[in-house]
């Protein structure tokens, strides 16, 4: 008799889940910027970049909830740099206030100040700018892209690990070269070491036909050091460098040895059964902005299953409490800092064909959470709108 009474308690409790069906519907607007102009076009980017991990994102959430009372839909917006963003913008917050961002950050800034947005819910899927983690953060617009501190932070990691102590730095021209070089220079001194030269690229000439010249008399004068870092975050000149240099040194940075927000070499953690049906739906490898955009959507997804509400002020405030944890497939949970809405996550050291290491590494500790040596940590941050 008890076990029949009880056998109906649970079937009566999942008939009500079953008839109290959440939907949610999730938001995409991509702005597609114009790529600027590199030596070679071996990489080229994906048109479905981060679009295809939410889109993987929506599917985990989808088997998960059909089980829930749960569905999920996604609406995407795609425009071109000089199109009206905010009014596409509008129109998405118009039927959600769960907007996934892929643009830059004043185009992400604009939105995320939209009166429309005020009680959105915005996720930062692909600008790693550290200001919009500090004083330019929002309280409505969350990141599950790392910073580029964060990727710089654990380069820096690596270097004292394997006591990498006197670092050479190449620079390219473009904005997010130099975003990235200002990062390595911080993490080099958070972390005691010593930026000893630093040249910038700026070679008009086909390293195609002439990398095997240019490059060795460039890296010339950089006389010794432990490893030289290329800070060139459009693939433009990085391959060049590498086996090129004046004196075999270890090229890490933005080519070479990289920290990466996920990489196709990452297998632990069941990451490998991730990227197979990451690659079973796009025909591709996944990529960082893939990985951003699919955790965008599996947090909601939790953050639902979690809470049973749908709306946007419960949601963010799970998301943002110590209860919320999100398995990323990364051999740690997820979770969200509450000073600057970014996610914490380890951040990959690799090269094209393995994984070197995780970081934050054995031995670099914290107070509270290991995962906070990486990027912005709360007493370095001057974020107030999460106050």
């Amino acid at each position: 008799m008890r076990k029949a009474s009880l056998a109906g308690l649970i079937l009566a409790a999942w008939a009500q889940i079953a008839t109290a069906e959440t939907t949610l519907q999730i938001g995409y607007l991509k702005v597609v910027e114009p790529a600027p102009p590199t030596l070679s076009n071996l990489d080229p980017v994906p048109e479905d970049r981060g679009l295809a991990g939410a889109r993987l994102g929506l599917a985990d959430n989808n088997t998960t909830g059909k089980f829930l009372g749960q569905s999920y839909t996604l609406i995407e917006t795609q425009i071109d740099a000089g199109d009206d963003h905010v009014a596409a913008a509008r129109d998405l917050l118009a039927q959600t206030p769960y907007l996934l961002l892929d643009a830059t950050a004043p185009v992400q800034l604009a939105i995320a100040d939209l009166p429309e947005a005020a009680q959105a819910l915005l996720f930062n899927t692909s600008a790693g700018d550290t200001a919009l983690r500090n004083g330019d953060c929002r309280a409505n617009l969350l990141h599950t892209l790392p910073s580029v501190a964060m990727r710089t932070d654990a380069l820096a990691q690596v270097f004292v690990q394997k006591r990498w102590s006197d670092i050479v730095m190449i620079t390219g021209t473009y904005p997010a070269d130099l975003a990235y070089a200002a990062a390595i220079k911080t993490s080099l001194r958070k972390f005691g070491l010593k930026l000893s030269g630093e040249k910038t690229w700026a070679f008009d000439a086909d390293m195609r036909r002439n990398a095997a010249q240019e490059v060795p008399l460039f890296t010339q004068d950089f006389g010794d050091y432990d490893a030289l870092v290329v800070a060139d975050e459009v693939d433009d000149f990085g391959r060049y460098i590498l086996y090129n240099t004046w004196n075999a040194r270890p090229v890490t940075g933005s080519e070479g040895l990289s920290a990466l927000t996920w990489s196709p070499v990452i297998e632990q953690w069941g990451a490998a059964q991730l990227q197979s049906r990451f690659n079973d739906q796009s025909a591709r490898p996944m990529r960082p902005q893939d990985y951003a955009a699919w955790a965008a959507v599996r947090t909601l997804g939790e953050a639902v299953t979690r809470t049973n509400a749908a709306d946007s002020d419960t949601l963010r405030d799970y998301i943002l409490s110590d209860a919320f944890e999100l398995a990323g497939f990364k051999g740690r949970p997820l979770t969200f800092r509450d000073w600057n809405g970014q996610l914490r996550q380890p951040i990959a050291v690799a090269h094209p064909r393995a994984l070197v290491a995780q970081a934050p590494l054995d031995g670099f500790l914290h107070q509270t959470n290991e995962l906070d040596t990486l990027g912005l940590d709360r007493p370095e941050s001057t974020c107030e709108a999460y106050k």
